[in-house]
């Protein structure tokens, strides 16, 4: 008995062994753990650089939200009078000049009056350096809202403050201009408030009640599209002149420039892009907030 009981252990301790030795080589999966974990910090870098650089984006949402209220509306059909510092003229529109033509302007930046026959485009365009201001007025008759800037007061951070307002902004344009009085000035068409700092919740008021508003601009259903070499390359525009305008400036009160590009030449409803009193080529009517 004593010798059957003996025989009967020595499989249960070979079982034990073989256990044991497939144990120990399996062993800690060290390869697994830091794949997991670079996989993990990756992964936290990611969303780390994006919460950081969305921050602005975030930020603009709410100032957007805050500034609805400034909305147009049949019975407040122009809000931006309520906007302490705006300041209005009344300009004829539709007068055009050459593209080597220039004009005394009234303003500055000018806001209205005779400009060039090719428009600025203003699709959410940030122009990196300072364009023609010719140019830039005629998108504000077709209802754009031009966001300019002095180079020498607004800089780093504050410049991306400004573009997060503008760039991808259907009917939007911004751009540097030398030599303002003002570290930041605002136009629409007949409209304009200067700022001393890109925080000022009345940038967002201003384009909540002024961009592709049907009461405050003239040439409603134009386009923003750029229009090409040739006539207004978005790669290669016009540059600012930042001369005094000679004695050859047209005047405030000029009635347009014989051989000037005329929107009605050729166009469907005699403004590209759309008809008079309509509403904005599909797809580019800015998003409700944005």
């Amino acid at each position: 008995m004593a010798s059957g009981t003996k025989k009967k252990g020595r499989p249960t301790n070979a079982v034990k062994s073989a256990r044991g030795s497939v144990v120990a080589k399996k062993g800690t999966p060290w390869g697994t753990i830091i794949a997991v974990v670079a996989i993990l910090a990756l992964a936290g870098v990611v969303f780390g650089y994006y919460y950081v650089n969305s921050a602005d984006k975030r930020e603009q949402k709410t100032r957007e939200e805050a500034a609805a209220a400034f909305a147009p509306s049949a019975e407040n059909p122009d809000p931006s009078l309520k906007i302490p510092g705006i300041v209005t003229k009344q300009y004829e529109a539709s007068v055009h000049i050459l593209p080597t033509e220039r004009v005394a302007y009234d303003q500055t930046p000018a806001f209205g009056g005779p400009h060039d026959g090719f428009w600025a485009a203003c699709t959410g365009i940030v122009y990196p350096n300072a364009v023609r201001t010719e140019n830039m007025v005629h998108s504000l008759e077709h209802g754009a809202v031009w966001i300019a800037y002095n180079p020498d007061q607004v800089t780093g951070d504050a410049v991306n403050k400004l573009r997060v307002r503008a760039e991808g902004k259907p009917y939007t344009m911004m751009s540097p201009f030398p030599g303002l009085d003002k570290p930041v000035s605002l136009q629409a068409w007949g409209h304009q408030l200067k700022l001393d700092s890109v925080d000022d919740e009345r940038i967002d008021q201003f384009i909540a009640a002024l961009r592709l508003n049907p009461s405050t601009y003239p040439e409603q259903g134009a386009s923003c599209d750029a229009m090409g070499p040739g006539r207004f390359d978005v790669d290669a525009p016009p540059a600012f002149d930042a001369t005094p305008p000679g004695p050859d400036a047209k005047p405030m009160d000029y009635k347009g420039s014989e051989g000037a590009e005329q929107e009605s030449t050729g166009m469907p409803g005699g403004v590209p892009g759309g008809v008079p009193g309509g509403t904005p080529p599909v797809g580019q009517q800015p998003p409700a907030g944005g």
